[in-house]
């Protein structure tokens, strides 16, 4: 009690203009750090791929939401967190979060195919994975729910004292839940280690965003809990490398902040939706022009990468994918079994 008691000791003065971070810059890597955003961005582009197909085939049951187009998201944020000290937490779109925080691509594919082998033994599936080890707490079925709670693995690090942030991931249909503003009001109050990462894809489910929120610039909805937010391009891992480099410095010594990435799906938003209420022609020009895995590559060009050698890259990723999805496919289904385990049971 006394450490919450001293948290709140630091709520923000109610008047006075509210405290804004510089301007992000875009990260300056190196040749092997941008062949590494490269090729993780490319895996989870590989790795949905073929969940798509064993989502076909029957072998993937229920929803599957697929991180087609929005990798530089995940791959630029979480590669500036610290596997172990940091948590992440987010919505049901969770592979491609998964895959950008190390976690082997084989495990995720079996929970996907509902196998005991599976990073949640099977039972979580698509949307509900989950590993205490790497600091990720899930995959969450209901739109804005893991938003309070990454706000408590926030409090969870500011009460342990360990120096970790909370990563809290959610998209811009979920940043018109009321869960979400008064979470923003407690972060801010006890000035607590969290980035929201708002990942505004356009369309929320189905529904565009010009037709959803009256306020449609998703890094102003802390402003009246004086929570600053920043807009960032969610297309380029670099931008977006850098806007996580600024965040984490700033979270840590001043408090809550929203870094909105502007983002794009090229699928539905989930397997069984056709996608009607946008046209082929805007998808195919975000394709062509904006594409984050086509921006690296263009980096990399100029640094002297051989298209030759990014061939063979992406040889080596689907070889990796290949190799996952056949585990997935030969591990056992879970055990009757496990239908009693990780239950709790009573009360305390």
């Amino acid at each position: 009690m006394a450490r919450s008691a001293k948290a709140a000791k630091t709520a923000p003065p109610a008047e006075g203009k509210i405290e804004r971070p510089p301007e992000p810059k875009r990260y300056k890597a190196s040749k092997d750090e941008l062949l590494n955003f490269y090729k993780e961005m490319l895996l989870i582009r590989r790795f949905e791929e073929r969940a798509g197909q064993l989502y076909g085939l029957g072998l993937i049951g229920g929803f599957c939401h697929l991180y087609i187009g929005q990798e530089a998201v995940a791959v630029g944020l979480q590669s500036a967190m610290t596997v172990g000290k940091d948590s992440v937490i987010t919505g049901y779109r969770d592979h491609g979060h998964m895959l950008a925080y190390g976690i082997d691509p084989k495990v995720i594919m079996a929970e996907l195919t509902g196998r005991q082998a599976g990073i949640s033994k099977g039972k979580g599936g698509s949307m509900h994975m989950f590993s205490v080890d790497h600091g990720f707490y899930g995959g969450h079925g209901i739109v804005g729910a893991q938003v309070p709670l990454g706000t408590g693995l926030a409090f969870a690090h500011k009460y342990r004292g360990d120096g970790g942030v909370c990563l809290a991931y959610f998209g811009d249909g979920a940043a018109n839940q009321g869960q979400v503003y008064e979470a923003f009001n407690m972060a801010r109050i006890w000035n607590l280690p969290v980035i929201y990462a708002i990942e505004n894809n356009n369309y929320a489910m189905g529904t565009s965003v010009a037709r959803s929120a009256s306020e449609p610039n998703f890094y102003k909805r802390g402003e009246s809990f004086r929570i600053p937010g920043i807009r960032v391009d969610g297309m380029d891992v670099l931008a977006v490398r850098g806007a996580a480099e600024m965040a984490l410095e700033w979270v840590r010594e001043k408090g809550p902040i929203i870094l909105e990435l502007m983002t794009y799906r090229y699928r539905g938003h989930s397997m069984s939706d056709p996608a009607k209420y946008r046209t082929r022609e805007e998808v195919q020009e975000v394709r062509e022009h904006r594409d984050p895995i086509t921006h690296a590559e263009k980096e990399l060009e100029k640094l002297g990468v051989k298209e030759e050698e990014l061939k063979a890259i992406d040889k080596e990723i689907k070889e990796i994918v290949v190799e996952a999805a056949k585990f997935a496919e030969d591990a056992p289904e879970p055990d009757a079994s496990e239908l009693y385990t990780d239950v709790l049971v009573g009360s305390y």
